[in-house]
Order: structure tokens, then sequence, then C-alpha cells
């Protein structure tokens, strides 16, 4: 996760952050990357087992660079991952990719794969579902038996979030759906596997400061429901706030070359690294670094130098790295040649009479 920085009103500052984060996209576009549903193959399977199940996906990616690396991870609906996976391709436009994994199954199965991309861009496919059905047998006698399923659930308490944890109890071996519920509202439904006893959860990520309670509810194949878990999120703002100004030297009027000096102060709270740019006649020069170690607001002043032999202007902006950038100052120079001197005439000796 990114430090957070937002702007706060300084000297010489008329940019909006808003506005500074719209110029730093545009300055650097990002690959557009779309992910299809996956399809399993076969979808849904009935005979002997074990079998084999195929399931692939298309990556697409609008590249934006000479040179792209893809990385991936397959998504199962019993909870479990996938490694991550990598390929590099070269060249600029939109490109698909079909990836593939195989699977092998050997009771009966209800479920879901998707796949999900990491780079360049995170994005996560719909799911794609299937279903295998290996006969009569072991498997069969144990999903006909009367099922026993029951829940719990507790909160996990953190800055501005909660990790609600339930434990699903169930008899044998057995698909199990459920749903979660926080303050009588369901905000969240899968299935899972469930061999005995398993684990599921869910994050609450809220704005603002938010209490209630939350269930987990059994759905299927027999309806039950945990006990009711009560939490309270605080969620108090700590992360670095970073803004910047920018001054530019008065007008200046007389012989040249001459340099002017811009000046501008950047500011933090908190511990933090700023990295920054000057923006030099809206070209960007190279991003440098400040370190703030102490806490409250701090400030750095920086300087940025212009050397000319003839009149005209020159402007600055100070960008800051994920956040926001200063308006822009002009400074000003006038080149006065001075006058030529006027030479001043040699006094003519005057002639002596003879005697």
């Amino acid at each position: 996760m990114a430090v957070g920085m937002l702007a706060t009103p300084a000297a010489a500052v008329s940019g909006s952050s808003q506005a500074g984060k719209v110029a730093s996209a545009a300055a650097k576009p990002r690959p557009a990357v779309s992910a299809g549903t996956p399809k399993a193959s076969p979808a849904k399977y009935a005979g002997e087992c074990p079998v084999n199940v195929t399931f692939s996906s298309k990556i697409k990616v609008k590249a934006v660079k000479s040179k792209t690396t893809v990385a991936y991870r397959w998504l199962r609906g019993d909870g479990s991952k996938g490694k991550v996976k990598s390929f590099t391709f070269r060249g600029k436009g939109t490109k698909s990719f079909t990836v593939a994994e195989k699977a092998t199954f050997k009771g009966d199965v209800k479920g879901w794969q998707a796949i999900q991309v990491l780079a360049p861009r995170g994005v996560k496919s719909s799911k794609g579902y299937f279903s295998v059905s290996c006969g009569s047998g072991e498997d069969d006698h144990e999903i006909k038996s009367p099922p026993r399923v029951s829940a719990d659930v507790w909160v996990d308490e953190g800055n501005c979030e909660a990790t609600l944890i339930g434990r699903i109890h169930a008899s044998g071996t057995r698909w199990v759906h459920y749903r979660w519920v926080v303050n009588g509202r369901v905000v969240d439904r899968d299935s899972v596997r469930v061999d005995g006893s398993r684990k599921v959860f869910h994050v609450i990520r809220p704005r603002d400061d938010f209490r209630g309670w939350a269930s987990l509810e059994i759905v299927g194949p027999v309806e039950a429901s945990s006990n009711r878990a009560y939490f309270k999120i605080w969620c108090k703002d700590t992360s670095p706030k970073v803004w910047a100004s920018v001054d530019a030297p008065t007008t200046y009027e007389g012989t040249c070359p001459t340099t002017r000096t811009f000046s501008g102060v950047i500011s933090a709270t908190g511990r933090t690294t700023v990295k920054y740019r000057w923006i030099t006649n809206g070209v960007a020069g190279d991003w440098k670094s400040l370190y703030f170690g102490g806490h409250g607001t701090q400030s750095e002043r920086v300087f940025d130098s212009w050397t000319t032999s003839v009149s005209g202007e020159s402007k600055r902006a100070i960008d800051i790295a994920g956040g926001p950038t200063t308006g822009t100052v002009v400074a000003k120079v006038v080149c006065v040649v001075p006058p030529t001197p006027t030479p001043t005439p040699s006094p003519t000796p005057s002639a002596t009479p003879s005697a």
C-alpha cells in the first residue's frame, strides 16, 4: 500500500491536488488490463473418477511500453490460491494471451475458479463455475446422508477495518454454501468444501467509524446460523500529509548574464520520505528525495537556479510524487546594456613665441 498524500493550502499554491494527479497520470500512462471469465473443460462432468478438468482464461493487455511483464495467479472456490506465475512480451498495443491450469478430482465437486492479474495492473475476473459427479459410491452415500452443519464467528479489529472470522463445522466432507450478515444486511456470500471444519473470512473497511454485529449464516445443504459477534471500528487517519509551495525571485533589470534563484518549501506531517521534482517551463526534471524524521509539521526549503544572458522569463512549479503539484510562478529578467562612455578630448599645447 502507498503512503497517503494530502494537499494543504500554502503560499503561491494555485493548482489543486486532483489536477496534479491528473497531470502525473497523463505523464505516465498505465497499461489497460482485462481478464476473461475462466472456462472449465469439461464444465459439467458425470462419470468415472478421477477426472482431469482444465481451466482456461484470456488475459488482454493494452501495452504502453516496449516490454511488459504480466503476473497472475488462480483463485479457487475452496479458498486456496495458486502460485504466482508470470510471462513477458514485447511491443506496444493490445495483445491477448490464454493461460490454463489443470486440476484432478477424485470425488464429487461443485465450485469455481477465477484468474487474478497482479501486474502490470491489478484486476480479477468473474468466477467460472464447474461441477464433477463421480456416480454412485462413498461420496454419493455421504452426500445423501443427513448433513449436520454449524458455525461460530468472532472479530479481529484493527485501524479502520475489522476481519470477520468464522468457523464452519460439517459432518463428513461436503460443500457448504454460506453468507455473511452485518447489521442485518447480507454483505458477501460464497461456497467452500468443508472436511470436518474450516475457517472463512470477510473484511470490513468503512470510510468512517463504524460499529455493529456480524453473523455467519449457512444456507446449504441445511440452514443454520452462528452467534452474533459485536465490533467497533475506529478510523483515525495516521498517514503522513505532504504539501508544497514555490516562490519566484523579483524581476531583475541590469547587466547580463545573471542568475536568479527560485525557492520552494516542502512540508510534511509525521515520518515519511517525500519524492519531488521541479517543473521547468512545463518540462519535468529528475526526482529528488527528502526525509522527514520528526513529529508534527516539518518543512524543508529547496532551490532551483536560472542563468540567462538575454531578457526573458522562466517558469517553475514543484510536483510531489503521488501528491499535489504547486501553482506555477514566473521570474523575469530585463538585460540593460550600459551606455558607451564619450571619450574626453586631450588639450592641445599652445605655441610659445621665440625671443
